[in-house]
């Protein structure tokens, strides 16, 4: 009832008549004419009654009512089907200026942020640093993992890594087989690299969590990393990276000269291996 008193005729694109309404927003009998649904279904279904809802009807209700995407989710879950998935709502397009910002305050540790499939959105100067992420890379995380071989020079724990990174990105490919997205990506991978097609074909599926990595830089020496991947929920198309310190070889230490004046220039030329 909330939210229908918040639409007005017009912006259903009904005449509003020019008359005073005692209903604020839409009547019942409104919305259900916009649904296609009976008037009495849409009454009983404002009163929760128990009467059997399709997703179809349901999507058609929160098209009138102009839902967002968070209250067609609440909207299913109200009538008890399972909801659909997070969609990026209008209003949350504009955060990547925050993220950059949430990113560059991670520093002197290595974070970056990636869509959907795996493409790398930004990162912050550590993790140009320390991972060698730079403009010239295919600018995919897990393209990147398979091709790049400064990074692979760098990395001490690639072998072991190799399978999670592949079951991690079969997990998200699973939620939309259909998307050309992921299989271009897929496609690529299975163009340049054997090892991929091996580990792709095991058809292993892991969520995305914590992995922790072994690196060698050529200045700073053994660094001993844990990222982590974070789902924003107004952003669901997005993960957040953020990679933490561990306790070996005196990793922080590391990091903070790494990201200290003296530390990046001897860093801005780095050498294979």
């Amino acid at each position: 009832m909330s939210r229908r008193a918040r639409v007005s005729p017009t912006e259903a694109g009904l005449p509003d008549g020019g008359a005073r309404r005692r209903t604020p927003g839409l009547r019942r009998e409104e919305v259900a004419v916009l649904a296609g649904v009976g008037a009495s279904w849409y009454q009983w279904l404002e009163q929760g009654r128990d009467i059997s809802v399709s997703p179809q009807v349901l999507d058609s209700v929160a098209r009138v009512l102009k839902l967002t995407s968070a209250e067609r989710r609440h909207l299913y879950v109200l009538a008890g089907l399972n909801p659909p998935a997070y969609e990026v709502d209008p209003g949350d397009q504009q955060m990547c200026d925050g993220l950059q910002r949430l990113i560059d305050a991670w520093m002197p540790y290595p974070a970056h942020i990636m869509d959907a499939y795996y493409n790398c959105v930004m990162y912050n100067d550590a993790a140009a640093i320390v991972l060698a992420m730079r403009p010239e890379n295919r600018q995919n995380c897990v393209i990147d993992f398979f091709t790049d071989s400064l990074y692979r020079a760098r990395s001490e724990s690639w072998e072991q890594n190799a399978a999670t990174v592949v079951a991690q990105f079969r997990a998200a490919c699973s939620e939309c087989p259909d998307d050309e997205g992921f299989q271009e990506v897929v496609a690529e991978l299975k163009a340049v690299s054997p090892e991929f097609v091996e580990l792709w074909e095991r058809r292993d599926i892991k969520p995305q969590g914590q992995v922790r990595k072994e690196l060698t830089h050529p200045v700073a020496g053994l660094l001993h990393l844990e990222s982590t991947a974070m789902k924003i929920p107004a952003r669901p198309d997005l993960t957040v990276v953020l990679h933490t310190p561990l306790a070996e070889a005196d990793t922080a230490a590391k990091l903070e000269w790494l990201a200290s004046p003296q530390g990046r220039r001897g860093a801005m030329y780095p050498v294979a291996g």
